[in-house]
C-alpha cells in the first residue's frame, strides 16, 4: 500500500483491503461512514487513474454503499472525494438518516466527531467484514 495520510489513519479504522482501495470506518459514531483509499501510490485526484482502477474504485464505492445500507435505515448515501485538506485520493461514503447530527448539511464540519465505544466499533467492524466477504462470494462483487 501507499503510505497512509496520517490523518486519514487517525481518524479512521481498517475493515478490509479490497482489490483496489482498503475500506476504512470513519470513527465518529454519529454517522455510518466508510473512506476508500485506492493503493495508487500519488493518485491525488479520480482522474489520476486509468480507466480500469477508475472502474473498479466505482464498483467498490458502490458495494460501499451496499454494505452501509445493510446496517440499517439510511435516508441518503453522501459520496465525495473532497481532497482539500487530505490530498491522498480517498473517497467518503457516508450513510445519512433525517435527523442526523448534520442533517440536511454535509458532515464535514459538523459539530465535533464522537469516536465509537470500543465494543461498539468492533461489532460494528465486524459486521462489515462479514458482509464484505459475502460480498465477495456474489457475482457482483468488484
Amino acid at each position: 500500500m501507499t503510505d497512509l495520510d496520517p490523518r486519514l489513519a487517525a481518524d479512521s479504522v481498517l475493515v478490509a483491503d479490497g482489490p483496489l482501495s482498503q475500506f476504512r470506518l470513519v470513527d465518529d459514531a454519529r454517522f455510518p461512514w466508510l473512506v476508500l483509499v485506492p493503493r495508487v501510490p500519488g493518485a491525488t485526484e479520480w482522474i489520476d487513474l486509468d480507466g480500469a482502477a477508475q472502474r473498479l474504485l466505482l464498483a467498490e464505492v458502490n458495494l460501499a454503499g451496499r454494505l452501509l445500507r445493510g446496517l440499517g435505515p439510511v435516508h441518503k448515501l453522501n459520496i465525495g472525494a473532497l481532497g482539500n485538506v487530505v490530498r491522498q485520493l480517498h473517497v467518503h461514503v457516508v450513510a445519512r438518516q433525517e435527523g442526523d447530527a448534520a442533517w440536511p448539511g454535509p458532515v464535514w464540519g459538523a459539530g465535533t466527531r464522537q469516536p465509537y465505544v470500543a465494543s461498539e466499533r468492533e461489532a460494528l467492524l465486524s459486521s462489515l467484514r462479514s458482509a464484505l466477504a459475502a460480498a465477495a462470494q456474489s457475482p457482483e462483487s468488484p
